[in-house]
């Protein structure tokens, strides 16, 4: 096999099984993807943007024996595609959680727990700012975390104790993808700028770096999907 199309074949292994299931019945994913994909395309813009320049830092760089050697600017096009096929897969488990556990709703400890997350975050991020990875993952998802209760009122329709929950089954699959990338590997880490701690060969901030993604993702579809209910609820008492 041609080992430039490996990590071209791991997106594709990750997104068959969620995009079948987007037709099933219950969930009825496919009806939602007009949120779905402005949802994904503000944080993948952000996110290609941070990878761009980290990737001219050297704080990771990819094996060009398993990409293809298609690039935008400097990251490979699997790299970007990434952004994309991720965030659908894990919004795609949020809303079976959303559908088949109904009684998984806001909590005021769920809140309680992200916010504490948020500070552990920002302090760890702000002690350890010369490990360039820590620092910009950490604060940037202290301050996004902190963004949703300033501006509480906006983001009304977020379910803390939803995405908290879908946050931990997400972190599965997201972990068997991330450890195919860093074990092979096609994604190398630069060491000298995260804390070194790894679950298995994931860089420990990974799983934070992940968080955000989806974070942002759920955050805006959610946003979406409750201003298009309103425009539609008021349509009606007009009518």
């Amino acid at each position: 096999m041609n080992t430039h199309y490996t990590y071209f074949l791991i997106l594709c292994g990750s997104l068959i099984g969620p995009l079948a299931l987007s037709f099933d019945k219950k969930v009825g994913f496919y009806k939602k993807w007009k949120y779905l994909f402005p949802a994904i395309l503000l944080p993948a813009i952000f996110y290609v943007a941070w990878d761009i320049f980290f990737t001219a830092k050297g704080i990771w760089s990819f094996n060009q024996n398993y990409i293809t050697g298609i690039k935008l600017i400097n990251l490979p096009i699997e790299e970007v595609l990434f952004f994309f096929i991720v965030p659908y897969c894990c919004v795609f488990i949020y809303e079976c959680i959303r559908c088949y556990l109904p009684h998984v709703k806001n909590r005021p400890i769920a809140h309680i727990i992200l916010q504490l997350i948020a500070v552990v975050l920002l302090i760890t991020g702000l002690l350890f700012y010369k490990k360039l990875y820590t620092s910009y993952t950490f604060i940037f998802t202290a301050i996004f975390i902190a963004g949703i209760y300033i501006f509480k009122k906006y983001f009304s329709t977020f379910d803390a104790l939803s995405f908290l929950v879908a946050y931990i089954i997400i972190l599965i699959p997201f972990l068997i993808v991330n450890g195919f990338l860093t074990a092979i590997p096609v994604v190398i880490y630069n060491s000298a700028q995260n804390l070194g701690i790894r679950i298995y060969t994931i860089p420990f901030e990974d799983a934070f770096y992940g968080m955000l993604l989806i974070l942002m993702n759920i955050v805006i579809y959610e946003k979406l999907k409750s201003s298009v209910l309103i425009s539609f609820r008021r349509s009606s008492s007009f009518n």
